[in-house]
């Protein structure tokens, strides 16, 4: 596939917003979740020729920018360069106003689970990859992936079970976070 500045554009386009939340779920900031998604379209820039599938693309770009973060995350951990004083902080979320739904609690949830649990949790819900493509983002068997995310969907309804009901308020159902198809 030939990248030139259209074809380039078109796929930033497609897939800006959703790489920049699946990122802002890895790290938890702005600023790390801009840098993760800007060097990915970098990568795809420099490398996209090599997806020969254009179908193949969204698949390309997660991957890319996941083996980045883990990648990131490794050096970090190497030289222990991780500054506690941030590692919580996440943006407000943004909410239409009247549509008060209890989503912050289980984004907040979402983003208090392990990263082997959130992460493919995040790439199937929220940005609606298949079994197949979250293992082969991952590059872990298509198994793992529907343990994890089983896993992760027990875990966060448990915690969410816990969170305190706001009042006149509606909450989004755990059963939401079913697969599908899945009993």
């Amino acid at each position: 596939m030939h990248v030139d500045e259209s074809t380039f554009e078109q796929v930033v386009s497609a897939h800006y917003k959703s790489l920049y939340r699946f990122a802002l779920s890895l790290t938890h900031r702005e600023a790390d979740a801009c840098d993760l998604t800007q060097e990915t379209f970098r990568r795809f820039a420099e490398k996209g020729h090599q997806v020969r599938d254009q179908s193949k693309i969204k698949a390309w770009l997660f991957t890319t920018l996941y083996r980045e973060f883990v990648d990131v995350a490794q050096y970090q951990s190497r030289f222990d360069e991780l500054d506690a004083r941030t590692a919580d902080q996440q943006p407000a979320p943004v909410s239409a106003p009247g549509e008060r739904i209890d989503r912050t609690a289980v984004r907040d949830v979402l983003m208090q689970l392990e990263e082997p649990y959130r992460t493919p949790l995040v790439l199937f819900y929220l940005e609606d990859h298949s079994y197949k493509e979250i293992a082969e983002i991952l590059n872990v068997p298509i198994g793992t992936v529907m343990s994890r995310i089983s896993r992760g969907r027990e875990l966060l309804r448990r915690k969410l079970e816990d969170q305190p009901a706001p009042v006149n308020e509606h909450r989004v159902p755990v059963a939401s976070f079913k697969p599908q198809g899945v009993p």
